[in-house]
């Protein structure tokens, strides 16, 4: 059977949504992993870290294989003190989202996050020799990439993910365009972007929506979805499919992949609830395709592009 994942919250939710979410994704959520832990901003970590080991807890209880997250981008000493925490742990698993971590771990066993780009088969090999077990590949990847990548890594015995729901992480920066974008410094953002639990949009200069932003974190403006690819993402090789927590009802998207993987439910009909889920925010697949990220390759022109 496929493994379903769950990455971790990107955005800047409230402690107490985070834990009625995770409380509902370790009752109700077919997801075999969960990856909780800050990757956008250290600044939100204190909100939430007390909470992580009974949130470990709950989920490992419910079945679930936990999986602490690293951020995605170290410039302070307490980023680095924090990043280097996390790469000594020995349990739960370690995923690394940076160079500084894969310092830290020192070729200890972790797996590889999305923000370290593994676009090819030198890179993947090379992070096998650091101790990697496990790679996440980066979203803009086409089908032929990810087909060549992830056959690179089962051959040295990796597990391969592949996200197929959610915004399509971009670009991380070291200014924080959410706090300029209110007038305030990023050492004084008073956190608004807590205001923005799916993401600031933003727009074109003729009101086109483009992009989401997340803090210092630049997301797609469309969700990814590979719900319809996932027989041919599955015969690539990838081992791990990972939907990515987005201001939806997170369990329902769960159960539309699922009930795919298990021959439940007929594609398009669970590619249909997944769109009334979705509500007015578009579905994308063309980085897959080889096209522009924001489009949306249909049927028919799937097959032959």
């Amino acid at each position: 059977m496929e493994n379903l994942t769950l990455g971790p919250i990107a955005y800047h939710w409230s402690r107490d949504e985070r834990r009625d979410f995770y409380a509902r994704i370790a009752d109700e959520a077919p997801v075999d992993e969960v990856y909780l832990g800050e990757v956008i901003c250290s600044k939100r970590a204190p909100f939430h870290e007390a909470d992580l080991p009974a949130t470990i807890e709950r989920l490992e209880r419910a079945g679930k294989t936990v999986i602490v997250s690293s951020l995605a981008e170290v410039m302070l000493a307490r980023e680095r003190k924090a990043t280097a925490d996390l790469a000594g742990m020995d349990s739960p698993e370690v995923e690394i989202n940076n160079a500084a971590g894969l310092f830290a771990r020192e070729r200890r066993p972790h797996r590889v996050g999305p923000f370290l780009n593994a676009y090819n088969e030198a890179t993947i090999a090379w992070m096998a020799g650091q101790g990697a077990t496990h790679v996440t590949l980066p979203v803009e990847l086409p089908r032929e990439a990810v087909a060549v990548a992830a056959r690179a890594a089962r051959d040295l015995g990796l597990g391969v993910e592949m996200q197929v729901f959610g915004r399509a992480p971009l670009a991380v920066s070291a200014r924080c365009y959410h706090a300029r974008a209110h007038g305030r410094t990023k050492d004084n953002c008073q956190f608004v972007c807590e205001n923005d639990p799916d993401g600031m949009p933003l727009s074109t200069r003729d009101d086109h929506p483009i992009l989401r932003v997340n803090g210092i974190q630049t997301l797609s403006e469309s969700y990814v979805d590979l719900l319809p690819e996932t027989e041919a993402i599955k015969t690539m090789g990838v081992s791990h499919l990972r939907l990515m927590p987005q201001a939806v009802d997170m369990v329902e998207v769960a159960w539309a992949f699922r009930d795919v993987l298990d021959g439940a439910c007929a594609v398009g009909e669970a590619d249909a609830r997944l769109r009334a889920l979705c509500g007015e925010t578009s579905l994308s697949n063309g980085f897959y395709f080889g096209a522009a990220g924001y489009r949306r390759i249909e049927g028919t022109a799937r097959a032959s592009t």
